[in-house]
């Protein structure tokens, strides 16, 4: 069973679940609305957001349902959302590791994932902003549906079909090594020569894959293959 609730504004959705699940005792309880106020992303990044041009969807999945680890339903969910958007735009989507959805060459969505406690029960609290009919950035490299497809999609329909999808997506999780392997072959830019920067500065270097624990394999032009977690090194595009 799964609950779906709409709110005219709020600051986060990914805050705002919380009180919704004082009530709910479904395995599935959502919160979206078009005017997030202050939309948070992966590790305090601020996610901005056009009013009713947008969506902002937090999604509470019962823990006692999911039985793989935290690095690979952050992984799977993110394919899962790849997937839908590219069945609904008829284009291929891709993942920037580790939370970034990537359509032609522009971030369309962004995906922070949190475990929570709430009223004795764990939580996963899937949060996930997508850029839908928004047409001006102030960021270069962001993007909408619109832009990047020229097609309008109703707001409204867009959550339906997207809230059944992803539900109905993680209650038939695959294999482990399945999760992995479309991951890996989605990711954005891999096994292509790209400009990477980190503590050291810039250079340029290769996606390879991503591991079990959520790291990152990049084969660099000066430090050969190392891995690296999320922050410890930035994909320029």
């Amino acid at each position: 069973m799964s609950e779906l609730f709409y709110l005219k504004e709020c600051s986060s959705t990914n805050d705002e679940i919380s009180r919704f699940l004082l009530y709910e005792g479904s395995d599935f309880v959502c919160v979206y609305t078009f005017n997030q106020t202050k939309g948070r992303g992966q590790y305090g990044n601020s996610w901005a957001s056009a009013p009713e041009h947008n969506l902002a969807y937090t999604l509470a999945v019962n823990t006692l349902n999911i039985t793989i680890t935290d690095s690979l339903f952050n992984y799977y969910t993110a394919t899962v959302i790849m997937d839908f958007l590219a069945n609904l735009t008829e284009n291929p989507v891709k993942i920037k590791w580790p939370n970034d959805i990537i359509l032609k060459n522009k971030k369309i969505a962004g995906i922070l994932i949190e475990k929570k406690k709430i009223n004795g029960q764990n939580y996963f609290i899937i949060g996930s902003g997508i850029n839908i009919l928004q047409e001006k950035f102030e960021i270069s490299n962001a993007g909408s549906l619109l832009t990047q497809t020229g097609k309008r999609f109703h707001l409204k329909d867009f959550v339906s079909d997207f809230h059944t999808f992803l539900v109905e997506k993680l209650k038939n999780i695959p294999s482990e090594q399945e999760i992995m392997d479309n991951f890996n072959s989605n990711l954005f830019r891999k096994d292509e020569i790209s400009v990477f920067e980190n503590e050291q500065g810039r250079q340029n270097g290769i996606i390879r894959f991503a591991d079990e624990k959520g790291e990152i394999w990049i084969e660099l032009e000066k430090g050969g293959m190392q891995s690296f977690y999320h922050k410890e090194i930035k994909l320029l595009y």
